[in-house]
C-alpha cells in the first residue's frame, strides 16, 4: 500500500506539473522549459539532499545507477514534451501511459510475486487512462501523427527504465542521496541535446517563478517513485504514477471548468478501484 500511495503522490505532482507546463512551454520552447525545470528543481532538492541524504554510505554502484536513470529520464522527458507539442493528447497519452506494462514485466522477470489479479488491475489502470485520453476533447493538434507516436514510444519506455533504475539505486542508498546525481545527469543530457540541435535554452525571466514550482513538483514526484524502491512491490508506484494524465483531466475539470462526461467519470472510478485492489 505504501508504494501505491507514493505513486499517487507522484501522479498528483506530475498532474499539477502538466497543467503548469501547458501554460508556459508553448511560449518558452521545449528545451528552455526542460532545462529550467531540471535546474530549478535541483536547486530545490539540494538542501534536502544535504540534510537527509547520506552520500558517504552510498556505494559507487548507486551513483552509477542514478546517473544512468537521470540520462534516460532526460530522454523520456524530451519525448513527453515533444509528443504533446506535436500530437493530440488522445494519441500520445495512451502510448506513454502504457509504460507500467514494462515495469510489471521487469518486476516479474526479477522475481516479484505478481498474480493474475495484479496484472488485471494494471490493465484496468492502463485502459482507463487510455479511455480518458481518447475520449477527451483536449488536444486537436494537426501535427505529424508518426512523429508524435515516435516521441511517445521514446517517452513511455524511457520512464519505465528510469524509474526501475532509480528504485534500484534507492535500494543501495536512499532517495535523497541519488537525487542530485540523477538530476545533474538529466541536466547534462538535455543541455547536450539542445546544443547539438541548436535549440534555445534560456527562458524569459518572468517565467522562472512558475518553472520553480514545476521543478519542485518534479522533485516530489521523482523522490516518491524512487523511495518506493525500498518497499514491497515498488513497481506498483510506477503503475499508480502512470495515472498522472487522468488526474490532469480531472483537475482541468475542477479548476478550468472543462467538461467531463459520465463514462469518463466511470473510468476514473474503475482506475482508482483497480489501484486500490493492488494494495489489498
Amino acid at each position: 500500500m505504501a508504494s501505491l500511495l507514493l505513486g499517487l503522490l507522484a501522479a498528483f505532482s506530475w498532474a499539477v506539473h502538466d497543467l503548469c507546463v501547458r501554460k508556459v512551454s508553448a511560449a518558452e520552447g521545449t528545451f528552455a522549459s526542460l532545462v529550467s525545470v531540471l535546474v530549478l528543481g535541483t536547486l530545490v532538492a539540494l538542501p534536502f539532499a544535504l540534510v537527509w541524504g547520506d552520500a558517504s554510505a552510498a556505494p559507487a554502484e548507486a551513483y552509477w545507477r542514478a546517473v544512468i536513470a537521470g540520462l534516460v529520464y532526460a530522454i523520456a522527458g524530451l519525448g513527453l514534451y515533444k509528443a504533446l507539442e506535436i500530437g493530440p493528447v488522445r494519441l500520445v497519452a495512451p502510448i506513454i501511459g502504457a509504460y507500467p506494462i514494462i515495469s510489471m514485466g521487469w518486476a516479474a522477470y526479477t522475481g516479484s510475486p505478481l498474480t493474475l489479479l495484479h496484472w488485471l488491475a494494471v490493465f484496468v489502470v492502463i485502459g482507463g487512462v487510455a479511455f480518458i485520453a481518447i475520449s477527451s476533447d483536449e488536444g486537436s493538434s494537426d501535427g505529424s501523427k508518426s512523429a508524435a507516436i515516435f516521441w511517445s514510444l521514446v517517452s513511455g519506455p524511457g520512464f519505465a527504465v528510469a524509474f526501475a533504475l532509480s528504485q534500484s539505486a534507492t535500494v543501495l542508498s536512499d532517495e535523497w542521496t541519488i537525487m542530485v546525481p540523477f538530476r545533474m545527469a538529466a541536466i547534462v543530457a538535455v543541455v547536450a541535446m539542445a546544443l547539438a540541435w541548436r535549440q534555445n535554452m534560456m527562458p524569459r525571466i518572468g517565467s522562472l517563478w512558475i518553472f520553480a514550482i514545476i521543478g519542485t513538483l518534479d522533485v516530489i514526484a521523482i523522490s516518491a517513485v524512487s523511495a518506493a524502491g525500498s518497499l514491497p512491490y515498488p513497481e506498483f508506484a510506477a503503475v499508480a504514477a502512470s495515472t498522472f494524465g487522468l488526474i490532469t483531466v480531472v483537475l482541468a475539470t475542477i479548476f478550468l471548468k472543462e467538461r467531463m462526461r459520465l463514462p469518463q467519470w466511470a473510468a476514473v472510478v474503475a482506475v482508482f478501484a483497480a489501484i486500490g485492489s493492488l494494495g489489498v
